[in-house]
C-alpha cells in the first residue's frame, strides 16, 4: 500500500481540480460573483511580498525543486529507493502545485472575459471593417513612429527596463480613475526580469506571470518596441485577466492610454501586426488586395521597426525549442479551460477590431446614423393596426 500513497495523493488533487473547473466551467455567473475579487485580493498580496525582491522569486523555488529532485534521483540510485513510489510522490507534487494555481489563479479563465467589465460590443467582423480597422492602427503607429527617439541608423533608443517597468503602471491607474474600468484596479508594482533570458529567447518566449507568487517577469532581450505592450500584458495577467487575448487588449488599452509616446506607439505598433496578421490569413482577393494596399502605406521608420521584430526572433529562436515551449503552452491554455490554446493570442484581432468601430468609427460617423422616429412613416407602418 506504502507504494501506491503518492499515486493516490496525486489522483484526489488531479481530482480536486477537475471538479474545481467542472464547477467553474457550470456556475460562470455565480463565480463572476466572488472568485475574481478574491483572487485579485490574493494577487495583491502576493505581489507586495514578492515586489521585495529584485529578481523573479518562483525561479530560484523551480531551481530548488530540480536540485531536490536530482538529489533524490542520486540518493534512488545508492539507496535502491523503489523508483515506481518515488515516481508516485514527484506526481503528487505537481498535481498539488497546479491544484492550488488553480484554486488561487486558474478559474478566471471561466469568468466573463474582458470586453464584458470594459462594456466593449464584440461582434463579428466583416473583410471591409478588419480593412478599416487595420488602416486605422497602420496610421496611429506611422504618426507615432517619428516621436519615438532614434540613433542615425533610425533604431529606436529608448528608456531602460527600469524605467519602462515604473511607467508601465500609469495606463492602467487611467483606465481605473478615468474610465471607471475597475477590472484594471489591481496591483501596478513595476514587473522584473525574466532571468536566463538567452534560454527564454530561444523559446519565443516574451514573458511570464507565476500566480503562486504574484510576479509578473519579461524577457528584457525583445526588441524595445515591444517591451511595453509586453509588460501591460504580463501585467494584466497579474491582474487576473488570464485569458491571452484579453491580456493582449489589456495591454493595448494600457500603452494607449499611456502619456509616453513609446507606450504609445506600442500598442498601435503591436495592435497593426495583429490586425495585419487576421488580415492576411484571409484568402479572399478582396482581403488579400487590401493587404497589398496597405502594406504600401507603411512608413519607412514603422517598417523598418516591423522588419528588426520580426528578424529578431527570426535569427534567435530556435526551432525545435519553440516548438516544445509552444506546444506546453498550448496544452497548459486548453487545460485552464480555453480551447483556443495558443491561437488565442491571436485572436484579439476580433477584439481590436470592434474596439475601432465602437470607440473610433461610431463616435466620428454619429452624425451619419439615422435617429429613429415613431411618427415618421418612412421608418414605421403608420397604417398597422390590430384586431379585424
Amino acid at each position: 500500500m506504502k507504494y501506491w500513497r503518492g499515486y493516490l495523493t496525486a489522483v484526489v488533487f488531479a481530482g480536486l481540480t477537475l471538479a474545481l473547473q467542472q464547477f467553474a466551467k457550470n456556475h460562470g455567473d455565480l463565480l463572476d460573483m466572488v472568485y475574481p475579487y478574491m483572487t485579485r485580493i490574493v494577487q495583491d498580496m502576493l505581489t507586495g511580498w514578492s515586489s521585495g525582491f529584485s529578481f523573479c522569486l518562483w525561479q530560484i523555488l523551480v531551481g530548488i525543486f530540480v536540485v531536490i529532485l536530482i538529489a533524490t534521483v542520486v540518493l534512488m540510485v545508492i539507496l535502491r529507493w523503489n523508483f515506481f513510489q518515488w515516481l508516485g510522490w514527484v506526481l503528487a507534487c505537481v498535481s498539488i502545485v497546479f491544484c492550488l494555481h488553480t484554486g488561487l489563479y486558474g478559474l478566471n479563465t471561466h469568468c466573463s472575459p474582458l470586453a464584458e467589465d470594459i462594456r466593449l460590443n464584440v461582434t463579428e467582423f466583416t473583410v471591409t471593417e478588419l480593412v478599416n480597422a487595420t488602416t486605422y492602427y497602420r496610421d496611429k503607429a506611422n504618426a507615432l513612429a517619428p516621436q519615438i527617439p532614434r540613433d542615425a541608423e533610425g533604431k529606436p533608443q529608448l528608456s531602460s527596463f527600469e524605467e519602462m517597468a515604473g511607467q508601465a503602471g500609469e495606463g492602467f491607474k487611467k483606465l481605473t480613475y478615468e474610465h471607471s474600468y475597475s477590472v484594471f484596479g489591481g496591483n501596478t508594482a513595476p514587473v522584473k526580469e525574466l532571468g536566463m533570458s538567452d534560454m527564454f529567447t530561444s523559446m519565443g518566449i516574451a514573458g511570464m506571470t507565476m500566480p503562486l507568487t504574484g510576479e509578473a517577469a519579461v524577457n528584457p532581450q525583445i526588441p524595445g518596441i515591444s517591451l511595453p505592450f509586453t509588460m501591460c500584458h504580463e501585467m494584466a495577467h497579474r491582474m487576473c485577466i488570464s485569458q491571452e487575448r484579453d491580456a493582449n487588449l489589456a495591454a493595448f488599452l494600457a500603452c494607449q492610454a499611456n502619456s509616453d509616446p513609446t507606450f504609445q506607439y506600442s500598442a498601435y505598433f503591436m495592435a497593426y501586426r495583429y490586425c495585419y496578421s487576421a488580415l492576411r490569413s484571409d484568402r479572399t482577393s478582396t482581403a488579400q488586395a487590401a493587404a497589398k494596399t496597405i502594406q504600401a502605406g507603411v512608413g519607412s521608420l514603422l517598417q523598418q521597426d516591423l522588419t528588426d521584430y520580426d528578424t529578431f526572433f527570426a535569427q534567435k529562436q530556435d526551432e525545435k525549442t519553440t516548438n516544445m515551449a509552444n506546444k506546453v503552452n498550448d496544452t497548459y491554455i486548453q487545460v485552464s479551460g480555453d480551447e483556443s490554446g495558443v491561437r488565442s493570442y491571436e485572436e484579439v484581432s476580433t477584439l481590436l477590431v470592434s474596439w475601432y468601430i465602437q470607440e473610433v468609427y461610431l463616435p466620428a460617423h454619429q452624425d451619419e446614423v439615422e435617429k429613429f422616429d415613431p411618427l415618421d412613416p418612412d421608418q414605421v407602418d403608420l397604417d398597422y393596426g390590430f384586431g379585424g
